[in-house]
């Protein structure tokens, strides 16, 4: 069993930047797909990002060319660069496998952008 725990999130002004950070304890991220996700109150939870075992990567289109995935195998972790934070990017954001049923779940890390 996969557990994770999400830190780095914060308050920022529109147009700065944030890195959160994935941890888990148990098998590394290279054994499972993995994503990043948003939740906000009334929206469902949203994909955000995602890796393949294979280290392919995904983003959703209000996020391509400002958020980058990346895996620091050396010490397990799964990070998100956000840069030109957006108020709309806000949220409580997760990690968790993509098949994981309710993603959204758990210990997360708040991000807030102010305009």
């Amino acid at each position: 069993e996969v557990e994770v725990q999400t830190s780095g999130g914060g308050s920022v002004q529109a147009g700065g930047s944030l890195r959160l950070r994935c941890t888990a304890s148990g098998p590394p991220f290279d054994f499972a797909d993995m994503g990043w996700y948003r939740q906000v109150p009334g929206i469902e939870c949203e994909l955000v990002s995602s890796i393949s075992v294979d280290h392919k990567t995904t983003y959703s289109d209000s996020v391509r060319d400002r958020f980058t995935l990346s895996l620091d195998n050396a010490d397990n972790t799964m990070n998100l660069q956000m840069n030109n934070l957006k108020p709309d990017d806000a949220g409580v954001y997760y990690c968790a496998p993509t098949w994981a049923p309710k993603p959204c779940w758990g210990q997360g890390t708040q991000v807030t952008v102010s305009s």
